[in-house]
């Protein structure tokens, strides 16, 4: 099983076996390939604004 190791007390690291490195890396790929076809999804939905109109939105309403 996992191995904690600590630095004065405070957990800084955990050991794992090489196995469940590979599936938390595959958690992962999958985690991210999924986050960039929402993203790409929104693109194509045109649910995306630049950064120059959300900066004027958010001055408009602290204005209020």
């Amino acid at each position: 099983g996992p191995v904690g190791i600590n630095r004065n007390g405070k957990p800084v690291a955990v050991v794992i076996s090489a196995s469940e490195y590979a599936q938390l890396e595959a958690l992962k790929e999958a985690h991210l390939k999924q986050a960039i076809e929402e993203g790409i999804g929104e693109l194509k939905a045109g649910k995306v604004s630049d950064g120059k109109s959300v900066i004027g939105k958010m001055r408009k309403r602290v204005a209020g």
